[in-house]
């Protein structure tokens, strides 16, 4: 899959994946969390099934942290599940999301270059 077959200014480098189980879910709140979602610079797809309470949502890491997600959520109403789980894949969620946006401003060094004067 190329940066074509994405939203634009989403990177594939960058897209990250999360499915998140939520509490206290109707249609009315499903549909307004996904259309608040859905708008977002950053989100590639989002899709919420209010039978299930999953939300599944891929952004572009650069542009868009999972907290942000969570904020919309709550906003509407709703909360992500308080199971075990779901708060284990947040808290991974949150870790890579960081190690992308670190990883993007990272500039690599070789030991054939010259290191950097102090």
């Amino acid at each position: 899959m190329s940066d074509m077959d994405h939203r634009p200014g989403v990177h594939e480098a960058y897209l990250l994946k999360r499915h998140l189980k939520l509490e206290d879910l109707d249609a009315a709140k499903a549909a307004a969390i996904a259309q608040e979602i859905d708008r977002l610079v950053g989100v590639d797809s989002v899709a919420l099934d209010k039978d299930t309470r999953r939300l599944d949502v891929a952004y572009d890491a650069s542009h868009l942290r999972i907290e942000q997600v969570e904020e919309i959520v709550r906003r509407h109403g709703t909360d992500l599940d308080h199971g075990w789980w779901t708060q284990f894949k947040e808290g991974w969620y949150r870790f890579t999301d960081q190690n992308v946006r670190d990883n993007i401003r990272h500039e690599p060094w070789s030991s054939t270059k010259l290191p950097p004067r102090r």
